[in-house]
């Protein structure tokens, strides 16, 4: 990561999580309806198992954190560590959103 480019990264982070779950998980319930099953029980199920995914997605794969914490862990560049962590931190709240966006709009958590 460049200096001067975290909180770019940071917004993007979030929005590539949400991205990914809402992309997703609409596109995975199409597939569902064309196949006839239910889109909407699709469409909340894979927001629920995209959730590593979107994090993954966002965060540009996991050998750049990792790269990231040994360097701050074993080298002392904690600036290093802790912009990961937020990186991280921002990529689960675009998850947890996405989730959650795709809870309310399918209700599937509503007993009849």
């Amino acid at each position: 990561m460049k200096e001067g480019t975290f909180f770019p990264s940071f917004i993007e982070s979030y929005f590539i999580a949400l991205g990914v779950i809402l992309g997703g998980s609409i596109i995975g319930g199409l597939a569902a309806f064309l196949s006839g099953n239910p889109p909407l029980t699709a469409i909340y199920r894979l927001s629920n198992l995209l959730r590593i995914w979107a994090i993954v997605a966002a965060i540009g794969g996991t050998f750049d954190a990792v790269y990231s914490f040994e360097r701050g862990l074993l080298q002392g560049e904690t600036k290093d560590l802790f912009k990961q962590f937020l990186l991280i931190l921002a990529a689960l709240g675009g998850a947890q959103t996405g989730s959650l966006l795709i809870k309310w709009m399918t209700q599937e958590h509503l007993s009849p």
